[in-house]
């Protein structure tokens, strides 16, 4: 049986088609498992074995620790999860947003499932020669804060010249209307790149004004847990806040093709090796 990530004939003229594609199912109960488990060994970790009422926790936040993500592991924190003290309500387990962005690089459970030959062999898939993983983000969508995520394209953030990255966002619960799964707008990716997130020495903008979008053109991609959606790069998406009372957790990979593609000196991620030096065969 070939790996669930080698794309058929009529999956891959979808995927050109719409810009996105749902493999369901994609990962094994086992791996799902895995995953979730070593998350919450990663968050239990954190401060101690209960951080209710610290003041001590990142906010997601384009700032310098953010900045400085990309090259470990790093917590980030619900908003909705502060009281006026500027303290955690509730759990940190279930205040925590999103940890990220080199997972798959240094955690061994993570590393061994981004390396595996399911992921592997959508690229194979795709054509993509050189391709490396370089942002990892485990998100946890928490019930009744999980942030909304706004429209917007993966090219945006991480960008190479000419545009190559695919986003990989793995189930690791059923995720539905209900609970904030993804929206997406079928086939705006032929539209091409509608702006670009710089950071420099002036700081950090965008170099055209962010556009709006026409709220009825998305479609809901609800997903089992397992299964995977397949992004690409110029695909306009979104998800809503979550205000039901169950998570959504996901793992999230992006990848970009490094033969014949630049990596954007004003990108954000900006890694001490150049991204080609992370490709693993």
């Amino acid at each position: 049986m070939p790996p669930a990530g080698s794309l058929t004939a009529e999956q891959l003229s979808f995927f050109d088609a719409n810009g996105y594609l749902v493999l369901e199912p994609f990962s094994s109960e086992e791996d799902v498992r895995a995953l979730r488990e070593r998350m919450a060994e990663l968050v239990a970790g954190i401060g101690g074995s209960n951080s209710t009422g610290s003041c001590e926790h990142h906010r997601m936040e384009m700032d310098d620790f953010y900045f400085k993500s990309g090259e470990n592991i790093s917590f980030f924190y619900e908003d909705k999860a502060f009281g006026d003290d500027g303290c955690l309500k509730q759990p940190k387990e279930l205040s925590i947003r999103l940890v990220g962005h080199a997972l798959h690089e240094h955690d061994p459970v993570f590393k061994k499932f981004s390396s595996s030959e399911n992921i592997s062999s959508i690229f194979s898939s795709l054509e993509y020669k050189r391709p490396v993983i370089i942002q990892s983000r485990y998100i946890f969508k928490q019930p009744g804060i999980g942030a909304e995520a706004i429209p917007h394209q993966d090219n945006t953030y991480l960008h190479t010249e000419p545009p190559s990255c695919i986003g990989l966002w793995l189930a690791l619960e059923d995720a539905t209307v209900s609970n904030g799964c993804l929206w997406a707008i079928p086939r705006s990716h032929k539209n091409g790149l509608k702006t670009q997130m710089i950071k420099d020495e002036s700081g950090t903008y965008f170099d055209r004004t962010v556009p709006s979008y026409n709220q009825k053109e998305f479609v809901p991609l609800e997903v089992k847990s397992g299964g995977l959606v397949i992004i690409h790069g110029d695909l306009v998406h979104k998800s809503f806040e979550n205000l039901s009372p169950t998570s959504r957790h996901a793992y999230v990979l992006h990848v970009v093709e490094t033969k014949g593609c630049e990596w954007s000196k004003g990108n954000w991620l900006q890694r001490k090796i150049a991204p080609e030096a992370l490709y693993v065969s």
